[in-house]
């Protein structure tokens, strides 16, 4: 039998008990042992759960317990979860974790400290909750150069914008909406403003690249600009405004950022509404593969979470390779991305093309007094500099 354990039981960490005590048998099969939760730390108590029995609150428990062989981080944050982590790896445990912070961050060494002490440092779960991404770039697409991966990697924003299109709400109604229903938090600044995303994307380009991808170094732009304006526009384009997480790769030059695109009909991630997520990876001889599925949750992370205490158990003594090296990756400048955008400015046409040159203009419904077009493709750079001659309303960026 392999002794685990799992530091932290709020939503997630709940999930993962449940998942490994209600699947224990079909969990057994798979690993040709059993894997029982011997420890559960948090600081709270849980009167009347079934947790109690193995309920701790000291670290220590688990980590001076040599029967403790694979240990479930599922606390968010950097601290103490960090410490924790390495410790564990330290002391020769495999770390399955959900925590998107600390592995954008600290995701390269932890990777190496497991390596250096026969353990496996995995993280399925903290990019797309219960999706399986991390262990297809890892083994399933290896013999492929990434080209670009881009994703709605985040929930919350993707069910505002989503109600904000089907709905006819405006952005404020559609978020207490989203706080109403367990979908936003109270404060809901790491969601709206793109930085989740922004830790997410980083993750996967840092393995699509097998190099560090510091999250601090991606242009982040959230969705608070967005306005039913915006959403009349989209829609009389035949698409939907997103926000998108996005990698390109082109040899020695790579673009990253987070910001809300205009995604057409024929593009995969349209169809990608609600709280779901959706990954696109472009491979130069795979070509496209989409990923989609519940992106959060108890049950769903819960059960990537699970996958890899699955895999930690099968490998153990050895470490389940990863190829994310600490050697960081000087991103393009984001003045050299080129995209078309989609503009509305106070002028009107004429001033417009002036500046700009050949343009599309783009007309919704009921909405006047301005004039909203599409560019023709260019950098950012240009655009900037061209833009300086007109009274800019909003620009989002286009893949039309």
């Amino acid at each position: 039998m392999i002794k685990a354990a799992i530091m932290g039981y709020g939503t997630v960490g709940s999930g993962v008990y449940e998942v490994l005590t209600s699947n224990a048998g079909v969990i057994a099969e798979r690993v040709g042992e059993e894997i029982e939760v011997k420890y559960v730390l948090d600081l709270r108590e849980f009167p009347g759960d079934p947790v109690e029995k193995v309920l701790v609150h000291d670290v220590n428990v688990i980590m001076d317990d040599p029967e403790i062989k694979v240990v479930v981080e599922v606390m968010g944050g950097l601290k103490p979860a960090y410490d924790f982590v390495k410790t564990a790896l330290l002391k020769g445990k495999s770390v399955a974790t959900s925590n998107k912070e600390l592995v954008a961050k600290h995701g390269a060494e932890l990777i190496e400290l497991a390596k250096a002490n026969k353990a496996s440092f995995l993280f399925e779960a903290s990019v797309g909750g219960g999706i399986p991404i991390i262990r297809p770039l890892l083994t399933s697409v290896t013999a492929d150069h990434i080209v670009e991966i881009s994703g709605i990697l985040n929930g919350t924003t993707n069910y505002i914008l989503t109600a904000m299109s089907e709905e006819g709400a405006d952005y404020d109604t559609v978020l207490k909406q989203a706080q109403d229903l367990g979908y936003a938090e109270r404060n809901p600044e790491a969601d709206v403003e793109g930085y989740d995303a922004c830790r997410k994307i980083a993750i996967l380009t840092s393995l699509a690249l097998g190099k560090q991808v510091d999250f601090e170094d991606i242009y982040t732009e959230g969705i608070t600009a967005i306005d039913g304006s915006d959403i009349a526009y989209a829609k009389a384009l035949g698409g939907r405004i997103k926000l998108l997480g996005l990698s390109r790769m082109d040899g020695d030059r790579v673009c990253s950022m987070v910001a809300p695109f205009m995604v057409p009909a024929d593009q995969p991630l349209y169809a990608v509404n609600g709280v779901f997520n959706g990954i696109f990876v472009k491979g130069n001889m795979v070509g496209d593969l989409m990923f989609y599925g519940s992106g959060a949750g108890k049950l769903p992370t819960a059960s990537a979470v699970v996958g890899d205490v699955v895999e930690a158990a099968k490998t153990l003594g050895t470490t389940v390779p990863i190829e994310w090296s600490k050697e960081k990756v000087e991103l393009t400048p984001m003045k050299e991305f080129t995209c078309r955008f989609f503009v509305r400015v106070k002028e009107d046409e004429q001033a417009v093309k002036k500046v700009f040159g050949n343009i599309e203009p783009v007309s919704a419904e009921g909405v006047t007094g301005e004039f909203a077009f599409l560019t023709e493709e260019m950098s950012e750079g240009d655009f900037d500099e061209k833009i300086k001659g007109l009274s800019l309303i909003h620009r989002i960026r286009s893949y039309f």
